[in-house]
């Protein structure tokens, strides 16, 4: 009962003078009941006791004390502390010193000073960390290169294992889904890209150039890589989101309790889906932008039809088409384990998802550059 009645006494905090010595007085209940009168008094007692030379605070009245009470008492000890006054507690209550000398004890470890460093250790520092993070992005696309491999294997082993129902159905969401968006862009890069060959093929008279330019371009490269970048962009993001989402509801921790294997159960079925899909939607990606160059020709530079084919035929070859073919796989491949190894990232929280989801896309565009480029050098070494 006098424990309670201390509990609703109001707080206080008076400042005596005794020559040029300051002493303070706290009494009362300090407690978060009373939250908003005790940080008035503290503001109100720091303000009279800044600059001046030695005071105490007797707390000898203070009935009631708690974690927060004790915080903001030290608050104002320290903030003079600063300021080149010493400050000293005494004549706690016994009942109340070994909360305050806690609250006291742990709260006094400050952050450790940062060491003031120059400008080239800075950014040294950073290019070291930039390393360091790219070292740990490529371990991680290794762990989940390596993993896909073993579940492969495991499904050879016993074909039973396949989940088809789940690769089908992420067949349909990465190939058929996917097709109006592919064509429609495709037709019209290969639109713009004829546009531009006769616009500039023009003043030189090599209108019919423009034919080779556009086949070979669609072909060879600009028909996987637009392609690639699309699907990166729709199912890559949509494979990271989805599994980070799983990661952050836990379900994968699940299929691991029973027993499952989430790379065989959640990951193998997207991967066999997007290597079977990117093919085919290059073979229609290809065919879009031609369609698009042709029409654009018949338009806009004045060829007919039948003899913008008559020139494609000249122009192209079976080797043209095979180099833009075997291309998709492996980058399907390489945007496949990017998503995935990305989404097996996420950690708790929305804003991890996020971050995941943007790295999938940019790292899998990236790469599948940097992939289409080391093609193109080998296609050429070998007279491809």
């Amino acid at each position: 009962m006098t424990e309670t009645l201390l509990n609703h006494i109001a707080p206080a905090l008076s400042v005596e003078q005794t020559g040029t010595v300051l002493h303070a007085r706290a009494s009362g209940s300090w407690t978060v009941a009373h939250v908003d009168e005790m940080e008035r008094l503290v503001e109100a007692a720091a303000r009279t006791l800044a600059g001046r030379e030695i005071v105490d605070l007797n707390m000898q009245g203070v009935g009631a004390l708690d974690t927060y009470g004790s915080l903001l008492l030290l608050r104002l000890m320290r903030t003079e502390l600063d300021g080149g006054t010493q400050m000293r507690a005494v004549a706690l209550n016994d009942r109340l010193k070994p909360l305050f000398d806690e609250v006291a004890s742990s709260s006094t470890s400050a952050a450790p000073a940062r060491q003031r460093v120059g400008r080239i250790e800075y950014y040294l520092e950073h290019v070291g960390r930039g390393v360091l993070r790219v070292w740990e992005d490529l371990v991680a696309l290794a762990a989940m290169f390596g993993a896909i491999c073993i579940a492969i294997l495991h499904t050879l082993l016993n074909p039973k294992r396949f989940r088809l129902t789940s690769a089908v159905h992420q067949l349909d969401r990465v190939a058929w889904q996917a097709v109006p968006i592919i064509l429609l862009i495709t037709f019209l890069i290969g639109g713009i890209i004829a546009q531009q060959g006769f616009f500039h093929f023009r003043k030189f008279g090599a209108d019919a150039y423009v034919v080779d330019m556009v086949g070979i371009l669609v072909l060879r490269e600009i028909g996987v890589l637009i392609v690639a970048i699309m699907v990166a962009g729709r199912s890559g993001s949509s494979y990271t989101a989805e599994l980070g989402s799983m990661k952050m509801r836990e379900e994968i921790d699940a299929l691991q309790t029973m027993g499952l294997d989430p790379v065989e159960v959640l990951v193998l079925p997207r991967i066999v889906a997007l290597v079977i899909a990117l093919p085919i939607l290059t073979f229609l990606g290809s065919l879009s932008a031609l369609y698009g160059g042709e029409l654009v020709a018949w338009l806009y530079g004045g060829m007919s039809p039948d003899i913008f084919l008559a020139r494609l035929r000249e122009a192209i070859s079976l080797t043209h088409f095979k180099v833009g073919i075997i291309k998709a796989p492996f980058m399907a491949l390489v945007i496949g384990v990017v998503a995935c190894a990305q989404g097996m990232q996420v950690k708790g929280s929305a804003e991890s998802l996020g971050i995941q989801t943007t790295a999938s896309v940019v790292k899998a565009i990236f790469l599948v550059i940097v992939l289409d480029g080391f093609f193109a050098v080998f296609f050429a070494s070998i007279d491809m």
